[in-house]
């Protein structure tokens, strides 16, 4: 068991001084001396020295890697360029636990195509690239792959089977299924030699490759010679041949008028995670996709995720391409980013290297390929999504984060029912609160709460959190006393001092506490959370839990959740907890958090959207409080009032034609004989 003291960094810190101030690669190692983390900087000085001045300061995966670490280690460099080939070269040799790995996910299928047999085979495949066998893809999924080969067999009648059904059938002189039906030239039989077969193959992989025009054009050709020749069957095979070809064409639409060879990159991302989407562009196709989710090691923006992901991917693909003996390019002529990363220079001349020719690094602007730049990052976005939605899906996961964050908060049972605060303003102005509801870890929107704050800016964040609480529990206790009563129970209801009498009267048979015996549904603050989770640090978590104190509410945990570290600060302790990165308690957390923070900006945009209608109608003369409230009913934004006609505001109950004038005037600042009113053909009476 390794002694708790070597947990600190300041044991292996290197002396003042030691550090050059050079540009290099560094890597922390562990006491076993496996290398756990490896990184580059411009200033091996400033970046090391950042890992050691405040470690409380750190991202909790930068933190955990520090005092898991018992040495570092670095290695000087003239260039950006050589930096980024050593920090490639190191995490593909070491495999650091700590950095993220763009692996070239073995589960997307490709296309192989076998040119290192004698009659090569074409198939779906997965797994590790091997020299002599060429590579179309990845697809998204294997039935893409195998509608594609279906289309393309009856002009490419090239072999698909494995080798022991090939030989089977050579041994037994008659060919599979597909050779009968003209799917198949069946070399198994000697119906091709092995030269006519590796030149169908040959065909296959151009078509594949982009180069469809020209074969295309030579069917075309072929078909019009056997029709003047009188082979109108052939013509016919040759005709249906160019439809299938064509179809095969449309299923991968032109993206790109241009023709370009190029990938396009996006993220979608938040604190702790993102995910990666590329498209491959080939001739103006999209040729692949694929994707990752990976987890975030430090605070990272999106020109460094571009940095990274560029570094590794291409360094991967330019390995796997050179153990597959791979004649295709692993790096294209464009690179579409969202970003570009501080040392974009260094980084496409480093690709240019990996390609032999120069590489294009940009951000799209305009047209074909800012379009598609848009479409991969709903793409990357959705991903994102699904894969959230995937583990709030997980019963299981959900289980485990709920027995977390009892185990981590010391909570007496697992938190079924957690409340979360926010607060969402914009300068002080139109202050709101949103306390959104999980329940067993999942959301439950039925019972989500909006607040307008009535003290407006005064007091910060802290002062609205203390009223949004306060009045959610005092409903609370008014509807647990009303419940009480209701059930015969004329004793104080819970945070108020005294004694219930053994006998408090004749309960109701039929009361169901937590139910409006009217109504017959559940009263809107009933239920008490077992965790309130509030947007912040430890000054909104001390004001809720003052607020909890003086309610005489003790039944209730409350905790906070920091954004820029994601701590979760506890009352009256000092120090924050820190979940792991991986906690599913840590993701539920955030995931309580995020909603909170949605359905509060949401509501703040309705507000705002609101003070606009009425700041901008104050001056209009005769429009008191009650009409302005009727227009924002009815229109619901400044847009659509805007858009309206004289004609439907006046027909609003309390409006004429003068208000209806007026209220345009006021919002198109114009007079009413030459704007919007006078466009309805309504003679407007003279002010």
């Amino acid at each position: 068991m390794r002694d708790p003291a070597s947990n600190d960094p300041s044991r292996y810190r290197p002396a003042p001084g030691s550090i050059p101030e050079a540009p290099g690669v560094y890597r922390f190692s562990d006491p076993h001396g496996r290398v756990i983390y490896v990184g580059k900087a411009k200033s091996l000085r400033q970046r090391l020295n950042s890992y050691f001045a405040d470690i409380t300061g750190l991202h909790p995966r930068t933190r955990q890697m520090v005092t898991t670490a018992a040495k570092v280690e670095w290695t000087v460099v003239t260039t950006e360029v050589e930096a980024l080939q050593l920090e490639y070269n190191w995490i593909k040799e070491f495999d650091p636990r700590f950095n993220v790995r763009y692996r070239d996910d073995k589960t997307y299928p490709v296309l192989a195509v076998t040119l290192n047999e004698e009659f090569p085979r074409l198939h779906v495949y997965r797994g590790p690239r091997r020299k002599g066998v060429r590579y179309f893809g990845p697809y998204a999924h294997a039935w893409a792959i195998r509608e594609t080969l279906d289309l393309l067999l009856r002009v490419f009648p090239a072999r698909t089977c494995s080798g022991g059904v090939f030989k089977r059938h050579g041994q037994m002189g008659r060919p599979c299924l597909l050779g009968y039906i003209d799917k198949c030239s069946a070399p198994c039989v000697g119906r091709v030699d092995a030269d006519e077969h590796r030149a169908i193959v040959e065909d296959f992989s151009d078509f594949l490759a982009g180069r469809t025009d020209h074969l295309v054009k030579q069917l075309e050709r072929k078909m019009a010679a056997a029709s003047e020749e009188l082979e109108f069957e052939r013509a016919a095979r040759l005709r249906d041949d160019i439809g299938a070809l064509r179809r095969a064409m449309e299923k991968q639409a032109v993206v790109l008028g241009d023709g370009t060879d190029a990938d396009v990159v996006a993220f979608a991302q938040d604190e702790l995670e993102a995910a990666v989407q590329v498209f491959h562009v080939r001739g103006g196709r999209v040729r692949g996709q694929r994707g990752w989710v990976i987890d975030k090691v430090e605070p990272t923006d999106t020109a460094q995720l571009v940095e990274r992901f560029l570094t590794q991917f291409y360094g991967e693909q330019a390995a796997l391409a050179g153990a597959a003996d791979d004649a295709t390019q692993p790096v294209p002529k464009e690179i579409l980013v969202p970003e570009l990363p501080a040392e974009a220079g260094s980084l496409a001349q480093w690709l240019t290297g990996l390609r032999g020719s120069r590489v294009q690094l940009r951000v799209p602007q305009r047209g074909d390929k800012r379009a598609l730049a848009d479409t991969v990052a709903r793409n990357a976005a959705e991903a994102f999504t699904q894969h959230k939605l995937r583990r709030a899906g997980d019963l299981t996961a959900r289980s485990a984060a709920l027995q977390e964050i009892q185990d981590a908060l010391g909570l007496d049972s697992a938190p079924l029912r957690i409340e979360c605060v926010d607060v969402s303003h914009v300068q002080g102005s139109n202050v709101v609160a949103s306390l959104v509801v999980f329940e067993d870890g999942l959301a439950r929107k039925s019972d989500y709460r909006r607040f307008e704050i009535r003290g407006g800016a005064e007091g910060g964040d802290v002062a609205a959190i203390a009223e949004v609480v306060r009045r959610r529990f005092r409903r609370y206790l008014a509807e647990t006393r009303e419940a009480g009563d209701a059930a015969g129970n004329t004793g104080p209801g819970p945070g108020e001092s005294g004694e219930v009498p053994a006998a408090a009267g004749t309960p109701d048979p039929e009361h169901r506490p937590g139910i409006d015996p009217e109504t017959g549904r559940p009263r809107r603050f009933a239920y008490p959370p077992n965790l309130l989770v509030v947007d912040g640090g430890q000054p909104q978590v001390e004001a809720a839990a003052d607020v909890m104190a003086e309610l005489g509410i003790t039944d209730v945990a409350v905790c906070g959740l920091a954004k820029r570290l994601e701590e979760v600060w506890m009352p009256a302790e000092p120090d924050p907890v820190i979940l792991s990165r991986t906690s599913e308690g840590l993701y539920l957390l955030q995931r309580v958090r995020d909603e909170a923070h949605r359905f509060a900006i949401t509501y703040h945009r309705q507000r705002r959207s609101q003070s606009m209608i009425v700041s901008e109608l104050d001056a209009v003369p005769g429009l008191g409080p009650a009409r302005r409230a009727a227009l924002l009913k009815h229109f619901g934004s400044v847009r659509k009032l805007r858009a309206a006609g004289a004609d439907e505001i006046a027909s609003l109950p309390g409006f004429g034609p003068r208000t209806a004038a007026a209220v345009l005037t006021a919002l198109h600042g114009e007079s009413p004989a030459d704007g919007a009113a006078a466009s309805t053909g309504h003679e407007v009476p003279a002010t």
